[in-house]
């Protein structure tokens, strides 16, 4: 399934989904994959964003567009975040392409995993995407029942601080354990609650962090000063490259990717000024 064709099935009702559905057709079209009479369908249809063109192309006899049958929820958000990550730019942009292939194979099935953090915080923080991206906001919302959520718990509590351990979750949608398979390759979403601290860490997988709010602030060495980032600024650390993040009044989601050595554990690094930074966080 090409780019476009995901596009075309654009959540019906949200504001501005009848648009990409015709401007997703109208690039079918220019490739000969859709006829001018079924171009003509989707077009009357886009000024309706809850308008399925599907059954006015059966009322008029024509046939539906070949491979455009709606892939499910999973698959739906496996072409929304490749769609969205594959056009920000930043250094490890190559290596994360490399892993996001349009056609991601068979998906297999995993068993969904509720989480606290997940119930308390997904809605606010994808009520907050929505203002900007309603499209990819719908497709994490459909989603998210259906993912294996997990709070992570490699790090020492005493390192990383009761916060951050039960304030965060994460799922995988493409790599070893996720519904599309990958090997030594993670692409996910990851949650942290409000005005939490996620201590200085390291890690030997090169990452992407594509977070979907902001502003949230990001220190890049223990000691340095905290800087904020926007959302939909991505951040790309290249191995071991100690990094922090505290977040804002609303919760972080992001997408991540780890192009490589997923299985190495990451690693606290100590830090004198955490309880000046977790304090200020609340202030």
């Amino acid at each position: 399934m090409t780019d476009a064709r995901a596009l075309l099935h654009a959540p019906f009702g949200v504001p501005g989904s009848g648009r990409v559905r015709y401007g997703a057709a109208m690039a079918l079209f220019r490739e000969g994959r859709m006829s001018e009479a079924q171009l003509e369908v989707y077009r009357e249809a886009s000024a309706h964003d809850g308008r399925d063109p599907a059954p006015i192309l059966a009322e008029r006899g024509l046939p539906p567009v070949p491979g455009a049958e709606a892939g499910g929820p999973l698959r739906s958000l496996y072409d929304s975040a490749r769609y969205y990550l594959l056009g920000l730019v930043h250094p490890g942009a190559a290596d994360v392409r490399a892993g996001l292939p349009a056609d991601p194979g068979p998906e297999r099935a995993v068993m969904p995993l509720p989480n606290p953090v997940v119930a308390a915080w997904l809605d606010p923080a994808l009520d907050s995407v929505a203002r900007t991206h309603p499209l990819l906001a719908q497709a994490i919302r459909a989603a998210a029942q259906h993912l294996h959520w997990v709070t992570y718990d490699a790090y020492p509590r005493a390192l990383i601080g009761d916060a951050f351990a039960t304030g965060h979750a994460f799922a995988s949608i493409r790599g070893e354990d996720a519904p599309f398979t990958a090997a030594d390759f993670d692409l996910g979403l990851f949650l942290i609650a409000p005005r939490t601290l996620y201590r200085d860490h390291h890690h030997a997988a090169p990452e992407l962090y594509a977070p979907l709010t902001g502003p949230h602030h990001w220190r890049f060495g223990p000691g340095d000063a905290l800087h904020a980032k926007p959302a939909h600024d991505p951040v790309w650390n290249p191995p071991h490259r100690p990094h922090l993040t505290r977040t804002g009044a609303t919760p972080f989601l992001a997408f991540f990717v780890w192009t490589r050595d997923v299985n190495q554990i990451a690693e606290v690094i100590p830090a004198d000024d955490w309880p000046e930074l977790e304090a200020a966080a609340h202030a």
